[in-house]
């Protein structure tokens, strides 16, 4: 089985919402998702916990944690949020480089923008890998 680490420097905004998506959507027998941060806040973003509530999703429980060693053992894939200078790197994982905006603090509709965009790439990345639930409509 694959895992894939989503990282942005807070882990409390996109790197939330991209591995709430990618467990939503992805088979869990192919590929499973852990969301982490270089320098972790304290809480996920208000502005993103809402978004993703309008949707269904509840990141109320989510904790930001800090992208470690032990955390990124095992991984094949890195997917890094936008984070310039200050994105993790993972020596042998593959990464990908998502330029995404911060939502922190941006008024909804950004925010709304940037949860649909990462929906989107989560799943074309579901798609390329052939990570897609069987049952989930394409």
């Amino acid at each position: 089985m694959d895992r894939v680490i989503f990282a942005c420097r807070h882990n409390a905004g996109r790197s939330q919402m991209a591995a709430a998506f990618f467990t939503l959507m992805a088979d869990p027998t192919r590929a499973t998702a852990v969301s982490a941060g270089t320098t972790p806040a304290e809480r996920v973003h208000p502005e993103v916990a809402n978004v993703m509530r309008e949707i269904g999703i509840d990141l109320s429980a989510a904790k930001p944690q800090l992208l470690t060693r032990e955390l990124s053992a095992g991984a094949r894939l890195l997917v890094s949020m936008g984070c310039g200078e200050e994105c993790p790197y993972i020596p042998g994982v593959e990464v990908l480089d998502w330029p995404l905006d911060d939502p922190k603090g941006r008024p909804v509709d950004e925010v709304l923008r940037i949860r649909d965009e990462i929906r989107e790439r989560v799943m074309a990345l579901l798609r390329d890998r052939g990570w897609v639930q069987a049952s989930r409509p394409r």
